[in-house]
């Protein structure tokens, strides 16, 4: 492709990604992690639930917020436990909570609108914290941490917040319409902007509708801190929905506000050849962020034993995936600071020599 100027998001991701040393370590899988530490997620707001019971994501808290008691998190022992396990393990970016956290879906458990509002800005705060935390301890041990440490505040689909199985197919019937999909995520994006964080995360996006629906809202709300689009393949070529995965690279391409594209919640094995299709209509950065390879029960609400990868098969990729010019890598579900801890260490041992051209 031919190069043209950059815009300002953009910009401001390839300056962190050089500021790391060519590549930028996302964290891995938030709620199956918070699984892993005992936390019961079995609900329609997933590890949203967490902003209520605050179970393990938040580690202290007596008296966790209810309809009739709205800011009694306000006096909570904030510590993101997960977030520091995968500050420890060398991610430079968490993503906050907040996938499945909509205003409807905490709305239908019966907190108001500003409660609600409130919560999403807490899956922002409870991370921004947790670096805080992170980067006091470190100073307080005279250890220099000489790279960015950013916060993506996480936009799931309208599928997650259905909780349906949808984000897995990108078909809603008759509410897949665009102006639809605008209505439903603008309030919420505009909370979690502002309380902020250093970039919007729109994860998992499982139809071209809903990226065209997610750039025109950034322009529309005028966002101005970096945004990535991330989508979620079913095969190696196309988004879950059938979609064209070109055609919803292209979509974020066309967006100056979108800093980088890429994939997440997709098999390993098919990450190279995304990549390579992700290429070909953009010179944005490139994210990806895969699942361990396991396959869901949507029947059983369980991950079937032995269909993923181990962390040493998942990080041989890496040095592939960084030769195709992912400059962001990290993992999704099922992958744990252990995962993130061997990425970093496979980038630490050549690839962070490769560094992204600073628009």
């Amino acid at each position: 492709m031919v190069r043209t100027a950059a815009g300002a998001a953009e910009g401001a991701v390839r300056r962190w990604v050089e500021a790391a040393g060519g590549h930028l370590v996302l964290d891995g899988g938030l709620a199956t992690e918070l699984e892993a530490n005992g936390a019961d997620l079995n609900d329609p707001l997933w590890s949203a639930k967490c902003l209520l019971s605050s179970s393990h994501l938040i580690r202290k808290a007596s008296h966790p917020p209810t309809p009739q008691k709205p800011h009694s998190w306000l006096d909570m022992d904030i510590r993101g436990k997960v977030h520091m396990d995968y500050l420890e393990a060398g991610a430079n970016i968490l993503i906050t909570a907040s996938y499945q956290a909509t205003i409807q879906g905490f709305e239908s458990k019966g907190f108001s609108q500003e409660q609600s509002e409130n919560l999403l800005t807490k899956s922002v705060e409870i991370a921004l914290e947790a670096r805080e935390m992170f980067l006091k301890e470190h100073l307080e041990k005279s250890i220099p941490i000489q790279h960015p440490i950013l916060v993506a505040a996480s936009i799931g689909s309208y599928g997650a917040y259905l909780a349906d199985g949808s984000e897995y197919s990108g078909d809603y019937g008759e509410a897949g319409t665009k102006e639809f999909l605008k209505d439903f995520h603008r309030r919420r994006l505009q909370v979690l902007a502002e309380a902020g964080p250093d970039l919007i995360a729109f994860e998992t996006i499982p139809n071209k509708l809903e990226a065209q629906a997610y750039v025109e809202l950034l322009e529309e709300c005028n966002i101005n801190i970096p945004a990535w689009l991330s989508f979620n393949s079913k095969d190696g070529v196309h988004i879950v929905s059938g979609d064209s995965l070109i055609e919803g690279a292209t979509i974020a391409d066309k967006c100056a506000k979108v800093g980088a594209v890429g994939i997440n919640c997709t098999p390993p094995r098919f990450i190279h050849g995304l990549i390579l299709s992700i290429r070909k209509v953009t010179d944005k950065p490139i994210l990806i962020y895969p699942n361990s390879g396991e396959r869901y029960d949507g029947e059983k609400k369980e991950w079937v034993e032995s269909t993923g990868v181990s962390d040493g098969d998942f990080v041989s990729y890496v040095n592939e995936w960084c030769k195709d010019g992912a400059a962001l890598i990290g993992g999704c579900c099922r992958t744990t600071p252990n995962t993130i801890r061997a990425i970093q260490r496979t980038l630490n041992q050549g690839f962070n020599q490769q560094h992204l051209p600073v628009a």
